[in-house]
């Protein structure tokens, strides 16, 4: 195994796909120079060793980045481009959700428009509430676009192999936070498959949901908890459309109980959603009701001591487990 940052996996990731077949570039805002394709970052490097050709510093327009995205997917290119931050999806959105998620529907299936768009995520940076909303829940509200959401190196190295491979666009969100974060990467060349959770934790007593950042949160307060005896089953859901049900299904079945644990804002946000799918299909499993730990419904600070109040943490899941876990 090697120890990489999830950031140095991306940068791998898009290394060998490059390698693997011409048809793969890339393009966004400092790609090639810069402070966002500087060392331990996706793109380091990748402009010295293909070219400019393949490697593009486009303009400062999200709407541009995403209408070359779909033009070139059109043409039978496999383009990997970045949205500099999330929040900035609603600026390429006509592209991403009128053209993109709709082509392939449109041609009956008949015709294939593989892209891949990758977005920094998440607070925790102090860079105000412009760049760090999470809006997750707005891509998968969206038909027709793959909405992946890692949370370890190796699962992102994987992953985006996977995407950029695929034949539908596919949206690939990677949290700042977790770009100097390491982790062992397996050195032979895999897959993982966009749509399969992984169980990363096993337990008997709760069923706790999460994704991306969000999994060393909720592996900190498992542990925490499992010292009270209580344990907690961590599944990540590492891709949220298509989303997994079946293991959600399978594991709150077993435990009786659940918590959606995400960094997003709380109204609309997936956990609603994942707490839906359980309430629909296997509400007579559940022994307590759900919980839902997110952040509040207000934009994020800028305030270093603000922000780390708006980001969930190991104490609101400790908190929530407990209050489930009362007999009666």
């Amino acid at each position: 195994m090697l120890q990489l940052t999830l950031g140095q996996a991306v940068n791998q990731a898009l290394r060998e796909e490059m390698l693997r077949d011409p048809d793969v570039f890339i393009a966004g805002e400092g790609v090639g120079v810069g402070i966002h394709a500087g060392p331990y970052l996706p793109t380091a490097g990748l402009l010295h060793d293909f070219g400019p050709k393949r490697v593009k510093d486009t303009p400062v327009s999200e709407a541009a980045i995403a209408g070359l995205a779909v033009g070139a997917s059109v043409m039978g290119l496999r383009p990997v481009v970045e949205i500099m931050f999330n929040p900035f999806l609603t600026i390429a959105s006509d592209m991403i959700v009128n053209h993109a998620a709709k082509l392939r529907y449109l041609s009956g299936g008949k015709s294939r428009f593989p892209l891949v768009i990758r977005m920094k995520s998440g607070a925790g940076f102090a860079a105000g509430c412009q760049h760090s909303h999470n809006l997750e829940a707005w891509l998968v509200h969206c038909p027709g676009v793959k909405v992946v959401m890692p949370a370890t190196p190796a699962d992102a190295k994987g992953l985006l192999k996977s995407a950029i491979r695929d034949d539908n666009p596919v949206i690939f969100l990677e949290d700042m936070m977790l770009y100097f974060v390491p982790g062992p990467v397996p050195e032979e060349e895999y897959l993982l498959p966009i749509g399969k959770a992984d169980v990363k934790r096993r337990g008997r007593d709760v069923t706790l949901v999460t994704w991306s950042k969000m999994l060393g949160v909720a592996m900190k307060a498992a542990d925490s908890l499992a010292e009270k005896g209580i344990e907690v089953e961590v599944v990540d859901l590492r891709s949220l459309a298509p989303l997994d049900r079946e293991t959600i299904l399978g594991s709150v079945r077993k435990t009786g109980r659940l918590v959606v644990l995400h960094e997003a804002t709380r109204t609309g946000g997936l956990a609603g959603e994942i707490c839906a799918i359980v309430a629909e299909e296997a509400l007579s499993c559940l022994k307590a009701p759900f919980r839902r730990i997110t952040a509040p419904d207000i934009p994020v600070p800028f305030s270093p001591p603000l922000e780390q109040f708006y980001i969930p943490d190991e104490r609101a899941v400790e908190k929530a487990v407990l209050e489930i876990m009362r007999p009666g």
